[in-house]
């Protein structure tokens, strides 16, 4: 077993550091609905379209190291960002009802313990092992 293995197997018991990143997950997630409501979104759009980022999962059958960088790309919170800004600036509101389903997607995982992936394997993540 690696040294880095090691460091994830202890950071993935109870760490303070892994409450608060899960915690501001589970924050992001509630905000982002929040907000999905307040801008009239509608909830069955919301639930179709959830699990959708995961499509990226797909970068795993080109193998660890690409599936792992495919998977980053698709749960960070700078697409959403990023999709979100292109919205308020060109007053696109699908664009930010989008931008905040993939947040709450991404919030969810996070909350969840699931991280962005290492490129050592899928269970290694920034929340310890899966």
């Amino acid at each position: 077993m690696t040294q880095h293995q090691i460091l994830l197997r202890r950071f993935a018991a109870v760490s303070p550091i892994r409450i608060a990143l899960q915690s501001e997950g589970a924050g992001v997630a509630l905000v982002s609905m929040v907000l999905y409501g307040q801008l009239g979104g509608f909830w069955a759009v919301f639930a179709a379209l959830l699990l959708v980022p995961d499509i990226v999962m797909l970068g795993y059958l080109a193998g660890p190291r690409i599936g792992a960088a495919v998977y980053n790309l698709g749960h960070s919170y700078l697409g959403p960002l990023m999709l979100a800004g292109i919205g308020a600036l060109t007053d696109g509101r699908i664009a930010l009802l989008m931008a905040l389903i993939w947040g709450a997607h991404i919030g969810m995982d996070r909350a969840l313990g699931y991280g962005l992936k290492y490129p050592s394997g899928f269970r290694d993540t920034h929340l310890g092992r899966v």
